[in-house]
Formats: structure tokens, sequence, C-alpha cells
């Protein structure tokens, strides 16, 4: 089957969240992604923006007045980043271990031969693979 009619101008992914400012530190200071934009009062949620360099790719987190529903992801629901500069990785990871966050044991050995896993506040988890040995 050929789907030659699929076009996309851009891809956001987005996600609540319960523990909002502690999530804008993680991924903001700890990983050090740009923001992009922020937004409240859009029917009682909030959130943020960010964006990956040089690309078409969002990364979103919002929160609700009332709470937002946040079941506990299983260990293998992971954010990959794919990054070229291991120096810029053992900075990242140094950044994050100092704001208290450590490395945890991947569920798929591959991530354990492969980069650094770490989880978020929410507990989600974010691989970070240097790419320089690929």
């Amino acid at each position: 089957m050929e789907f030659n009619d699929f076009s996309v101008a851009q891809i956001r992914v987005a996600r609540p969240t319960d523990k909002f400012e502690e999530v804008i530190n993680f991924y903001e200071n700890g990983i050090g992604l740009p923001r992009l934009t922020d937004f409240a009062g859009h029917r009682g949620y909030k959130g943020v923006i960010y964006g990956l360099p040089g690309s078409s790719y969002h990364l979103e987190f919002t929160t609700h007045e009332n709470g937002s529903p946040c079941p506990a992801p299983t260990e293998d629901n992971l954010l990959v980043f794919y990054i070229p500069d291991k120096a810029q990785v053992d900075r990242i990871v140094a950044r994050l271990f100092r704001m208290g966050y450590e490395e945890v044991a991947p569920e798929n050995p591959y991530w354990e031969e492969k980069g650094i896993t770490i989880e978020d506040p929410d507990g989600w988890r974010v691989v970070l693979r240097n790419t320089s040995g690929i």
C-alpha cells in the first residue's frame, strides 16, 4: 500500500503533567531545550512549548487548573534525544545529576548499551543517545 498524499509540515508531542514547574525545570534547565512559547488562560489550561534546535519538532507540556490525569508510564515509554556531541551529552547528564536526577536502568537493554536513561519528574524516561560513534 502506498500513500503519496501524506504531507506534514510539523509534529508536536503534547503531554499533560501535574508537576508543571518541575517538568519545566527538567526540560528547560536540565536538558537545555529552548522554550518557543508558553500560554495560559486557555479554558483552564496553561502550557509550555519547546523546540528542538534546527527542526520542526515540538514538545509541549500542559497542566489544567483542576489537575491533569497523568497515569504512570511504563519503563519503556521513552523520549530519545540523538545528540552528536558526546561532550554535550556529558554536560547534560552532569547538570541533571546536580539537579538530583540519576541514571535509571532501562527496561530494554539496548538503551543501556546506547545511551543514558533518566526519569523526568513524572516518571517518563528520557534517553540521551550519543551518535558520534554510529
